[in-house]
C-alpha cells in the first residue's frame, strides 16, 4: 500500500515531524494526536470536557443540595500551672500541712492528655447524651485539640442547629465537670479509707495507754510525774526544816541547861516559884516566915537553944513554914520531896532569870513537839517517796507514750481532714476559658470549599484536555530533540 506523508504545521517554532506510514495511523493518532490546527478534533474534546464537567459538578451539586446543615460549637478549657498548699497549726499538738504540686511539674504525666482522653470517654458521652434525652451514637464524637506548650484544650462538637450544637457542648462540659468531681471525691474517699485503719490503730493505742495510766493512778494514788516531783521537793524541804529545827532545839536546850545550872533549879520548880510568889497569901506567909526566922536568929544569939523564947520562936517559925508549904503544895501541886527542893524564899531579882528559864523551857518543849511531828512527817514522806520511785518512772513513761500517741493520732486526724482540701493532687484544676459558642454559620456542608474544589477540578480537566490537544507537537519535539542532540554544549540544531 502506498504511503502518504503528513506535513503538520509547526506551531510554537517546533521542528518538523518525521513521516509515518498509513498502517500506523490509528495507533499513532491515538497516542500522538492530530494537528493542533485540525478543528475536526474539537467536537470530541468538547464532548469529553462536557462529560468531565458533568462528572465533577453533578456530585458537588447533589452534595450541596441534599447534605443536611451541620453547625459546630467550640469551647476552650485551661489548666492553671500553679500549685496549691495549705497548713494548719494545732495548739500543743503539732502542724498538719498539705501541698498540691503544679499540674505540669511531672514530665511523665500530661494532665491535658488525661483530660483529652476523659473528654472522649464513653461514660462522658453517655452522660451528656442522657442529659439531652438521646442515644450516645446520635450525640456524636467531640473533636478535641491540644495546644502545644500550653494548658489549653479546644473542644468542638457538631449539632443539627446552632442551639443544638451549643446545647451538646454544654452537656458535654457539664458531664465532664461532674465526672471530674466524682473522681476527686472518690480519690478523697479512697485516701480516707486507706488511712482509716491507721487512725483506728492510733486511737486504740491512745485508749490503751490512757487505761493503763488510770489503773496505775488508782493503785498508787500518784496522779502525775509532776506530783511525784512535788512530793520529792516536799520531802527535801521537810529534811531541811528538820535539820534547822534540830539546830534551834539544841540551842534552846543548851540555854535551858545553862540557866538551870546558874539558878540551881529546874524549869518546873522555877515556874512553881514564880507562881507561888505571885500569890499574895503565900507572899504574906513567906514574910511571916521571914520575920519568925529573924526573931529566931536573934533569940538564938541572945539565949541558948533550950531557952523557952527560942523554943517559942522556933515553933512559930515552924508553924509559918508549915503554913507556907501547905499553901505552896495547894498552889503548885508539888509532892513533899519536890517541896523540899523548892526555894520558897523571896525570888527578888531572880524573877527575870526564872522567867527566862520557864520561857526557854516552854520554847524547847514546843520545839521538841514540832521536831517530833516534823520527823514523823519526814519519815512518812521519805517512805512514800521511796515507794513511788518505780511507779513515778512507769507513770512518766506512760504519760510520754500517751503524749506521743495522742500527737500522732491528732496529726493523723488533722492530715485526714486537710487532705479533703487537696482536691487537685491527681486531677488538676481546670477552668472554662471560652464558653460553648453559638455558631452563626454552618460548618457542613462547606459550600465555598466545594465550589473551589469543583472549579479546581474543572480547571485541571481543561488543562488535561489542552495538553491532549497539543500532545503531538510536544511528543514530536521531544523525540526530535532526542535524535539530534547537539555535539557542542550550548548549541541546538533544529530540523526544518
Amino acid at each position: 500500500m502506498p504511503s502518504k506523508t503528513y506535513r503538520p504545521a509547526r506551531p510554537f517554532g517546533l521542528p518538523r515531524i518525521v513521516r509515518l506510514p498509513l498502517r500506523d495511523l490509528s495507533v499513532s493518532r491515538l497516542f500522538r494526536g492530530g494537528r493542533p490546527t485540525d478543528l475536526g478534533r474539537l467536537p470530541r474534546y468538547a464532548g469529553i470536557f462536557s462529560i468531565g464537567v458533568a462528572c465533577i459538578w453533578m456530585p458537588i451539586s447533589s452534595y450541596l443540595a441534599t447534605a443536611p446543615l451541620r453547625y459546630t460549637s467550640h469551647l476552650s478549657l485551661i489548666l492553671p500551672g500553679s500549685g496549691a498548699s495549705s497548713s494548719v497549726s494545732l495548739s500543743q499538738i503539732g502542724q498538719a500541712s498539705s501541698f498540691a504540686n503544679s499540674a505540669f511539674s511531672n514530665g511523665s504525666v500530661s494532665p491535658t492528655e488525661t483530660y483529652k482522653r476523659l473528654l472522649g470517654a464513653e461514660r462522658i458521652l453517655t452522660a451528656a447524651s442522657g442529659s439531652m434525652g438521646m442515644q450516645s451514637r446520635d450525640f456524636g464524637q467531640a473533636r478535641i485539640e491540644l495546644v502545644d506548650q500550653t494548658g489549653l484544650i479546644h473542644v468542638a462538637i457538631t449539632g443539627n442547629s446552632p442551639e443544638d450544637a451549643q446545647a451538646r457542648n454544654q452537656a458535654l462540659l457539664a458531664a465532664f465537670f461532674s465526672e471530674i468531681e466524682a473522681l476527686r471525691a472518690n480519690e478523697v474517699r479512697m485516701r480516707q479509707d486507706s488511712g482509716q485503719s491507721a487512725i483506728d490503730e492510733y486511737r486504740n493505742s491512745v485508749i490503751a495507754t490512757r487505761a493503763e495510766i488510770s489503773a496505775l493512778q488508782r493503785e498508787s494514788g500518784l496522779i502525775s510525774a509532776e506530783q511525784y516531783d512535788a512530793l520529792v521537793a516536799e520531802a527535801d524541804a521537810l529534811a531541811r526544816a528538820t535539820r534547822d529545827l534540830s539546830v534551834t532545839l539544841d540551842e534552846k536546850t543548851k540555854a535551858v541547861e545553862r540557866l538551870e545550872a546558874a539558878l540551881d533549879t529546874s524549869p518546873h520548880l522555877a515556874a512553881a516559884a514564880l507562881r507561888l510568889h505571885a500569890d499574895t497569901q503565900f507572899v504574906a506567909l513567906t514574910e511571916e516566915m521571914s520575920l519568925r526566922a529573924t526573931e529566931l536568929s536573934q533569940l538564938r544569939g541572945r539565949f541558948g537553944e533550950r531557952h523557952p523564947q527560942v523554943a517559942s520562936a522556933r515553933a512559930g517559925h515552924a508553924a509559918a513554914e508549915t503554913e507556907a508549904n501547905i499553901r505552896a503544895k495547894m498552889l503548885t501541886g508539888l509532892s513533899a520531896e519536890e517541896l523540899t527542893t523548892l526555894d520558897i524564899s523571896h525570888v527578888g531579882s531572880r524573877a527575870a532569870l526564872l522567867s527566862d528559864l520557864v520561857k526557854l523551857d516552854a520554847e524547847r518543849a514546843g520545839l521538841i513537839a514540832e521536831h517530833d511531828a516534823m520527823t514523823t512527817r519526814l519519815q512518812t514522806s521519805q517512805a512514800r517517796k521511796l515507794a513511788l520511785i518505780d511507779v513515778a518512772a512507769r507513770l512518766e513513761d506512760l504519760q510520754r507514750d500517751f503524749s506521743v500517741s495522742e500527737a500522732v493520732f491528732a496529726s493523723a486526724m488533722a492530715k485526714s481532714q486537710t487532705s479533703k482540701t487537696d482536691l487537685y493532687a491527681s486531677y488538676p484544676l481546670v477552668q472554662v476559658l471560652e464558653d460553648p459558642s453559638l455558631p452563626v454559620e454552618p460548618s457542613s456542608p462547606r459550600r465555598k470549599l466545594a465550589l473551589a474544589a469543583g472549579i479546581a477540578a474543572t480547571f485541571f480537566l481543561f488543562m488535561g484536555l489542552l495538553l491532549g490537544w497539543l500532545r503531538r507537537p510536544l511528543i514530536g519535539s521531544l523525540l526530535h530533540e532526542g535524535r539530534t542532540a547537539p555535539s557542542t554544549p550550548g548549541h541546538m540544531v533544529a530540523a526544518e
